[in-house]
């Protein structure tokens, strides 16, 4: 059986990754598998290249590279699965890893918060709230004479 044809990773509708700006490397799973674990390349690693993506506007571009910074290694952005035992159920946890993490890393920013100040009744109670523990911490001294 032929394997689907995908012209590449989809991430929104208008990004859609070129399967030729991904590369895959496959290794030994710690995982499930028994004997197999230490006999198949069941591990998979997804890696693509961001900084260089012809897939992503420059604000876009910007935008990943920003928010996955902590991810990224050189402006590659690489992505692991290996909690199944079968090499082609990686490679779709993989799949949708990457797409999970760049469709977060495009959203939008939400909106900015506005800064606000605490009412005059609440400025009082705090206040007032202030003296009360004084005035308890007060009461437990020693009498001074």
């Amino acid at each position: 059986m032929a394997a689907p044809h995908r012209p590449g990773l989809r991430i929104t509708a208008a990004v859609t990754i070129p399967e030729a700006e991904l590369s895959w490397r496959f290794s030994r799973s710690s995982g499930p598998g028994g004997q197999g674990v230490n006999t198949t390349d069941s591990r998979a690693e997804l890696v693509w290249d961001a900084a260089s993506s012809g897939a992503l506007s420059t604000a876009q571009r910007e935008r990943v590279l920003d928010r996955l910074s902590g991810r990224l290694v050189g402006g590659v952005l690489s992505v692991t699965a290996s909690e199944h035992r079968a090499q082609l159920r990686n490679r779709e946890a993989a799949r949708g890893r990457l797409v999970d993490l760049v469709a977060d890393a495009l959203k939008p920013p939400g909106p900015k918060r506005r800064p606000t100040t605490p009412s005059r009744g609440a400025k009082q109670r705090r206040v007032k709230a202030n003296q009360r523990h004084t005035e308890i911490k007060r009461l437990r001294r020693p009498p001074t004479d």
